[in-house]
């Protein structure tokens, strides 16, 4: 509210200094929706447009570029998901979530998002997390799905197949539990790759 009050007192300003028409007022407002602070960030991306490839901040400045790609599935594993978002978000490569702040709300940093066409298909470019050695935690890569007239909801994050914090007990859990989120990673033309394909109505349910 605060927020917007501000920008309702910013708009009126300007455009009583003739600096913006009406137009460009209306764009400013529109902005910082009412709900944008509580909002899950799945929905703060600032394209008009997604489409099914995004490139992750820093990607270009990293030594361990990664690729990901894949094809979204409905829940019958077999048919191509159209018009689903996927937002992932990690830490930088030395484990940090470096956060950032756009109209007096926190965010990381590294992310980014995709909005799939009729084959279900994305791709991002982005780069290999780290993590605070010592401590037993995963590399980590954290993904949020939108499906078409659903609530968003989080998906079980990718892990990494070398990370030595990846015990053979993990494994098995995960295995037990069905869950296939372990990307295995290829060496190509100086950038590693992964195939992570997504069958619709995973659900984070906890390891």
């Amino acid at each position: 509210m605060k927020n917007l009050i501000y920008l309702l007192c910013f708009a009126s300003f300007i455009n009583a200094n003739g600096m913006l028409n009406a137009q460009e007022v209306g764009a400013v407002l529109k902005e910082v929706p009412s709900d944008y602070i509580g909002r899950n960030p799945i929905y703060d991306y600032s394209e008009n447009r997604l489409n099914n490839t995004d490139t992750i901040p820093d990607f270009e400045t990293q030594s361990a570029k990664l690729k990901i790609t894949g094809t979204i599935f409905l829940n019958d594993g077999v048919t191509p998901a159209k018009d689903v978002i996927l937002f992932i978000y990690q830490s930088d490569d030395n484990g940090d979530y470096e956060m950032k702040i756009s109209n007096q709300k926190r965010y990381v940093h590294n992310r980014g998002w995709i909005k799939t066409d009729a084959d279900g298909k994305y791709t991002f470019y982005t780069f290999v997390p780290g993590k605070y050695y010592g401590k037993g935690e995963f590399k980590t890569i954290h993904p949020v799905i939108k499906e078409p007239g659903k609530p968003e909801y989080k998906m079980y994050s990718f892990l990494f197949d070398d990370d030595p914090s990846l015990t053979k007990s993990c494994r098995k859990k995960l295995e037990k539990k069905g869950i296939d989120n372990i990307l295995k990673l290829d060496k190509k033309e100086g950038m590693f790759v992964a195939t992570r394909d997504i069958v619709l109505g995973q659900k984070d349910g906890g390891l």
